[in-house]
């Protein structure tokens, strides 16, 4: 399994009233780590939308463990948890500078046509991807 990694840059305006990082930020999060594996793997996600595809967002599911405060360091872990023909589920672990998992979860994602946003299969339609997710998703 590969696991990509992503170090957060965060800012006092991420904060809430209570000094935390708001919960919200945690989601563009997940999509930048989301992107880095894409990356890592050797694709683009804007290549996907030039072929005439979207892959979004089916279902996101996100636990919050342990606060991140300004001046924490942030580090998001993606892999691909699961990968079918209709959907891709990434897992993803933000951790804190001492390795604590502040958040974790899996986001769902579907590959559907730009025109009519009717879904295909992945596996059709980015055969290499596909595989290349085979061999490196959560056994």
């Amino acid at each position: 399994m590969y696991i990509s990694n992503v170090e957060i840059q965060l800012s006092y305006a991420d904060t809430d009233m209570m000094g935390v990082i708001y919960h919200g930020n945690y989601v563009k999060w997940i999509e930048l780590g989301r992107t880095k594996l894409i990356e890592d793997v050797g694709y683009n996600y804007l290549d996907m939308e030039k072929s005439g595809y979207y892959a979004p967002v089916y279902n996101l599911e996100i636990t919050y463990k342990k606060s991140i405060k300004y001046g924490d360091k942030v580090i998001v872990k993606t892999w691909v948890e699961e990968n079918k023909n209709l959907r891709t589920i990434y897992g993803f672990m933000i951790v804190n500078g001492e390795d604590e998992i502040c958040a974790e979860g899996t986001t769902t994602h579907i590959v559907v046509r730009k025109e009519d946003f009717k879904p295909v299969q992945f596996k059709k339609v980015f055969p290499e991807w596909f595989q290349k997710y085979e061999e490196i998703k959560k056994k």
